[in-house]
């Protein structure tokens, strides 16, 4: 679930920090920039392990900060294809079971990846595994706040830096807002045995 990463960043010290030591000035600049984002491709940055090596500190003309460039680690939430997690329920809506971990929420387990035979109850706003038994149809709710073990099958990066207005997005009504992406999301699937609320699983 969690990897450690190797970078290299150019650290730049405020002159107001410079009585402090260089790896603890160092090590509060890393986790400002980069705790709680996600770097495209690599995951969502937790927070700093340590710092591998320092290179020189240069002071530029006009600047007075300090620029050093860093090696460091960085702890990344990434778990590989295939690994089995557990979170909670979020939600439910057409698009399938969001789930979340507490400290990331971009889970979707869609439709077809749910146990089968399911159903989308619109009035509860639930889906429901139509769980077959010798004495019939069993309704089993997937309720907002449960527990639920889930596979990851796939992962997606959307690179969400700014960039500039086109012509097209210039010419279109400045009312319409775009559409929010997340910058990391994870696909899920429960459509295998073990898988899906604890509460299913649970022994007798």
């Amino acid at each position: 679930m969690f990897v450690l990463v190797e970078m290299v960043d150019t650290v730049r010290i405020p002159p107001w920090q410079f009585e402090r030591k260089l790896n603890d000035s160092v090590a509060e600049e890393l986790n400002k920039k980069l705790a709680n984002k996600v770097v495209y491709n690599v995951g969502l940055c937790i927070c700093l392990f340590d710092i591998t090596k320092l290179e020189d500190a240069y002071v530029f003309p006009g600047d007075g900060a300090s620029h050093t460039k860093v090696h460091f680690r960085y702890v990344v939430f990434h778990p590989f294809l295939d690994e089995i997690l557990i979170g909670k329920i979020k939600g439910c809506s057409p698009e399938g079971v969001h789930v979340s971990l507490g400290f990331f929420d971009d889970i979707l387990i869609p439709p077809e990846s749910l146990q089968q035979p399911a159903k989308f109850d619109e009035a509860e706003q639930v889906w429901v595994w139509e769980y077959e038994t010798e004495e019939g149809a069993h309704d089993l709710y997937m309720d907002t706040g449960e527990e639920i073990r889930f596979r990851v099958v796939d992962e997606s990066f959307v690179d969400t830096s700014p960039t500039g207005p086109n012509s097209a997005e210039a010419a279109s009504s400045s009312e319409e807002l775009p559409k929010k992406e997340a910058p990391y999301t994870l696909v899920g699937s429960i459509s295998e045995p073990g898988l899906g609320l604890l509460s299913w699983w649970t022994s007798n």
